[in-house]
């Protein structure tokens, strides 16, 4: 009997166990169900929601899906205020973001991004910029900023670079200064590459001048010795001068590019003036050798040649700027009717040449050398001595020549007389000259005491063809 009631109460025992055991499954089942779908609607949430402390270009867009984010992000309103660093420099117009339903994939694909398992408190600022071109942030306002920028850069103070300069013949290097002003192209750079959001706060970059220990600057220290070391041949007539930049230049500044520029001409004018009285023969007296053989001096009159020296500077200045190694003297000038000088090309028989006429007044008579050989002589009578109308001595030079002429002789500006002649070469402005004087009937050596020319030379007509056609335009006439 006892048995049986054991076994009666296992079999009940046996049957609440497994009562007990089917509804602890049940409940089981049923909590991780429930925390299955929790899951489900968590991760559900998460992947279509962004966390609670993200931002798209500085606006809130915490637990929005992609689309409600979109929408907020078409209706945000863009301040556009400048700054650089902490000042405010422009206030643009107000804009809204011009964000499209062509941004949806960009936000969708930032939301996966962002997305966490669990939810994430931790905050982040994302920067989108919209497909569409924002024309008044990429063009208008950067345009605005730019011209803003350099108007201001007018009041402020710029920079000065370190500068090479010759200063007395010494090459000096001055000091760099900073100055105030924005580097307007590193600030514009910095612009583009800004975020999409109200406020463009842009890093403070100013210009910076030239460091005295710049390559830069070593590079103009270097032009400059360079320079110093040039020299120029500077050719007049025969003669070649040596024009040294170390003992002529000493003062100049560099440009940019390394060019020099010569500030001070004054020891060049020196130079040149020295070589130009040394070898210029105009108003000079001519060393002559007469036909006689004796050496006399005659003052240079319209014959000679001067450089001049104010036109021949900047030539020189131009010279050593271009490193040229040399250059001839070309600013000649003198008492042609055009301001030109003759004899500059005519070193022989101290500047006279072999080719010339002689006048002797003592003797009344002339001797006309070509190539040094005498070709014509003749006697003739010259200006009248008692009226004062003496032949003018000096070195002339044949003015032209022409045959048949009308010599006219004026006193006081009234002719006088007109008196057609042959053959006429003039030698001197007021009117001095060779001609034939078919009237002339003393030829004697002394006829020209009383009854001398009116200051031309009167050559007999026999012979004055002969002197006419062995004289010649610019040749030098030589009279004593």
């Amino acid at each position: 009997m006892e048995s049986t009631v054991n076994n009666q109460e296992m079999e009940k025992q046996r049957v609440n166990s497994t009562k007990w055991y089917a509804n602890w499954k049940f409940i089981t089942a049923s909590i991780i169900f429930i925390i299955a779908l929790f899951i489900t609607a968590g991760s559900y949430y998460q992947i279509t929601h962004f966390n609670s402390q993200i931002k798209i270009n500085g606006i809130k867009v915490g637990g929005m899906t992609a689309d409600q984010a979109l929408k907020k992000l078409k209706t945000t309103v863009l301040k556009n205020v400048i700054y650089v660093g902490d000042q405010p420099i422009f206030d643009g117009k107000d804009t809204k973001m011009v964000f499209s339903d062509k941004d949806l994939p960009d936000l969708k694909k930032l939301l996966k991004s962002q997305w966490t398992f669990f939810p994430s408190s931790k905050a982040k600022d994302y920067s989108l910029m919209p497909n569409n071109q924002d024309q008044y942030r990429n063009q208008t306002l950067k345009k605005q900023v730019e011209e803003k920028l350099l108007a201001m850069n007018k009041r402020l103070k710029a920079p000065q670079d370190a500068m090479v300069h010759l200063k007395q013949g010494k090459i000096i290097v001055t000091n760099s200064i900073p100055g105030e002003q924005f580097d307007v192209t590193s600030l514009l750079k910095d612009y583009e590459k800004h975020k999409y959001i109200s406020e463009i706060r842009l890093n403070p970059v100013y210009k910076q001048p030239i460091k005295e220990d710049s390559e830069y600057v070593k590079n103009q220290q270097k032009q400059f010795e360079e320079f110093l070391a040039e020299t120029i041949n500077y050719k007049v007539q025969d003669k070649v001068h040596t024009l040294k930049a170390s003992e002529l230049i000493k003062n100049a500044s560099i440009s940019k590019d390394l060019q020099i520029k010569i500030e001070d001409a004054g020891d060049i004018e020196k130079r040149i003036t020295k070589i130009n009285n040394a070898q210029s023969t105009l108003n000079k007296d001519f060393k002559f050798k007469t036909h006689s053989g004796s050496v006399i001096s005659v003052k240079g009159r319209g014959y000679g040649w001067a450089i001049n020296v104010n036109k021949e500077i900047p030539r020189i200045i131009k010279a050593f700027e271009n490193r040229k190694k040399s250059i001839s003297a070309s600013n000649i000038y003198g008492y042609g009717w055009n301001g030109e000088g003759y004899g500059y090309g005519t070193t022989a028989n101290n500047g006279i040449g072999h080719t010339y006429a002689e006048v002797s007044l003592a003797q009344q008579r002339i001797w006309i050398y070509k190539n040094g050989k005498l070709v014509v002589t003749t006697n003739v009578v010259t200006g009248n001595n008692s009226t004062g109308h003496n032949t003018s001595p000096g070195v002339w030079y044949i003015l032209y020549k022409q045959t048949p002429s009308v010599l006219t002789g004026r006193e006081n500006g009234k002719i006088i007389y007109q008196v057609p002649v042959k053959y006429w070469a003039p030698f001197t402005n007021d009117g001095q000259g060779f001609h034939d004087a078919s009237w002339r009937g003393n030829w004697g050596s002394n006829a020209y005491l009383t009854n001398g020319s009116h200051g031309c030379v009167n050559t007999p007509p026999s012979i004055m063809r002969s002197v006419y056609d062995n004289l010649s335009p610019y040749d030098p006439v030589v009279v004593y």
